[in-house]
């Protein structure tokens, strides 16, 4: 079993979230970790917390432990303050859930 998570972002600047998914993916990798789909949405018609959201994508991970581990990761947050923070207005994680790989 794999561990997903399916987040909608408000994305404000393409080319900063840009930088920031290059910086973080060698990271990512580090914990096992990986992007499913990855959509760019143009409308959103119901959300229950009536976020903006025009980016939407799944991450996996090997388990849930791996996935812990890269959010608290010392060098992720330093890629995270740096470019994610400046690019995106707001984050909604949808679901998350453990897969069948």
């Amino acid at each position: 079993m794999s561990y997903e998570i399916l987040v909608g972002l408000h994305v404000l600047d393409d080319l900063k979230y840009e930088h920031y998914r290059k910086a973080m993916k060698p990271i990512l990798a580090d914990y096992q970790g990986y992007f499913g789909y990855d959509f760019k949405v143009s409308e959103v018609l119901i959300s229950p917390e009536n976020s903006d959201i025009n980016r939407v994508f799944t991450i996996n991970f090997s388990n849930k432990n791996k996935m812990e581990g890269f959010f608290s990761d010392a060098q992720y947050l330093v890629v995270k303050e740096q470019y994610f923070v400046e690019s995106v207005a707001s984050a909604t994680i949808i679901a998350s859930y453990e897969k069948e790989t």
